[in-house]
């Protein structure tokens, strides 16, 4: 009988996982199916973009798991139960024809994240976001709609924000762009990297509202903490992202953020036969800290995720290896960007790249890591292992040791 391996979520780290489990286990001992609400690949790094009117590649996910012999499932997952090893789907164009179960005997939970409106009053009435490809045209269309002269206010002074803001007042500099930070501009960054922020926001007529919590969106405008008001036509919120609800209903262990709490090869701590990666896990990295929601921590995470399953299919030794981090990219419009050198737990250091050269990585990285969800493969040995005995496959269900040598 084979193992059935359900994997949930193709963002970044879902589609890796999906694509290197089915070039590591052989055919014939493992079924490996992949549920997604949407049929083509969103490259979420990019969502600014869209939203400011560029156009992205199509990435069908029938064409990038073509042959692989990974059952593509387009479904909106609304339940997973721990106990009993399903998973309910309903097909995701909301007939409810496909309403159903699935079993599995691994599951591989990647529904990663949206964005969190924090409680504030009037951002889930009024404001946009860029967390998903919905949002993103939703933001877009409004973009097309404003005259100039018209205000967009983005919240939010992380990456996401500055990547926003930046991109916004490129493509549009009829429009009066304002960006309101709960801290300083930039101020996680290196020296040289704040002044590169702030130069590039003074170029291209970027107004910052520095130390300015917001604590209400109205159609027209956001207040702070203060009472300032800010003017809006279009009001973007970027201050972070919020975990798919699904975790939390479940038996699984969760920490206070709803994500599942992780040991170092991503299986769930409560249900060894539960992996979790990308924003939806809880794991620690360098200096015991939280890896962060990002893709630099969901693509090696994604690997670890893979050698842990595989390696306890087939009765190998577990790799021991950790996620670290080397720079954090980000993109400030078309032509400029920051690289900021990190240390291994994330924190800026004074070397940073900047400028045109600094887009041009930027943009490296982002088609590196759609190339890495299309050749999921791509470096791996042809040979898939064959999954032991029933009673290594029971091992590994149960979370007993199986270290044999590789």
């Amino acid at each position: 009988m084979q193992h059935r391996i359900i994997v949930l979520g193709a963002g970044y780290t879902g589609a890796m996982a999906a694509g290197r489990l089915a070039r590591r286990l052989h055919r014939d001992d493992v079924a490996i199916t992949l549920v997604n609400a949407e049929p083509d690949f969103v490259e979420r790094v990019r969502m600014h973009q869209l939203a400011a009117g560029q156009e992205l590649t199509a990435r069908p996910f029938a064409e990038m798991f073509a042959g692989t012999g990974v059952e593509l499932r387009i479904a909106r997952v609304t339940g997973v139960d721990v106990d009993r090893k399903t998973v309910s789907v309903v097909d995701a164009d909301g007939g409810g024809a496909g309403t159903g179960e699935l079993e599995y005997d691994t599951l591989v939970y990647a529904l990663g994240s949206g964005w969190d409106d924090q409680g504030v009053p009037g951002v889930a009435e009024h404001a946009h976001e860029v967390a998903s490809r919905a949002g993103a045209l939703r933001l877009r269309e409004r973009l097309a709609g404003l005259a100039a002269g018209q205000s967009v206010v983005v919240v939010g002074g992380g990456l996401t924000g500055l990547e926003a803001a930046s991109e916004i007042a490129e493509a549009r500099p009829d429009l009066d762009v304002t960006l309101a930070a709960r801290g300083g501009l930039g101020d996680w960054l290196s020296p040289k990297g704040r002044g590169h922020v702030r130069k590039v926001f003074d170029g291209l007529g970027i107004t910052v509202h520095e130390h300015a919590a917001v604590t209400a969106v109205a159609a027209d405008r956001v207040t702070t903490a203060d009472g300032e008001v800010i003017p809006a036509a279009a009001t973007v919120w970027t201050t972070g992202f919020a975990v798919h609800p699904i975790a939390r209903a479940t038996a699984l262990e969760v920490g206070d953020t709803g994500q599942i709490v992780v040991d170092a090869s991503m299986r769930s701590v409560s249900h060894p036969d539960v992996y979790a990666v990308g924003d939806a896990a809880l794991a620690m990295g360098p200096g015991d800290k939280p890896l962060r929601m990002s893709c630099a921590s969901g693509g090696p995470a994604a690997l670890l995720c893979v050698d842990g399953i595989a390696a306890r299919l087939t009765g190998r030794k577990i790799p021991r290896t950790a996620v670290r981090y080397f720079n954090q990219c980000i993109s400030l419009g078309r032509k400029e960007g920051l690289i900021q050198y990190v240390t291994a737990d994330d924190r800026a250091v004074g070397a940073a790249l900047t400028g045109r050269f600094a887009a041009r990585y930027k943009e490296l990285v982002c088609k590196g890591a759609a190339w890495a969800v299309a050749n999921p493969t791509f470096g791996l040995p042809t040979r898939r292992r064959r999954v032991t005995s029933p009673g290594v496959r029971e091992a590994a269900r149960t979370g007993s040791a199986v270290q044999a040598s590789a």
